[in-house]
């Protein structure tokens, strides 16, 4: 298969710009994570995806003090290593 040069290089270019794009994406959402001492903390949105579990489920492992949370101007976080730890206790049973 034979490509002119200028066809190989639109190519290339639109290659080039969709990495930007994921690099600007990527970026974006680092930026995102609240960091504490180095701990990444999660949101209550993050949790939900990470665990696959209903907005009640969740309520309700906190009301059970299954999962620790901390509460930073209104707002729900969890620190990464806790949703592990609840991750190995739950697999452990």
């Amino acid at each position: 298969m034979n490509i002119e040069r200028t066809e190989f290089t639109a190519w290339m270019e639109r290659i080039m710009e969709r990495f930007d794009l994921l690099k600007e994406h990527i970026a974006a959402k680092q930026s995102k994570y609240i960091e504490i001492d180095g701990e990444q903390l999660l949101d209550n949105q993050d949790v939900l995806q990470l665990l696959k579990i209903s907005s009640r489920s969740l309520q309700r492992y906190r009301t059970n003090k299954k999962l620790p949370y901390y509460t930073i101007s209104g707002k729900l976080y969890y620190k990464l290593s806790d949703v592990h730890q609840l991750i190995r206790s739950s697999l452990n049973k």
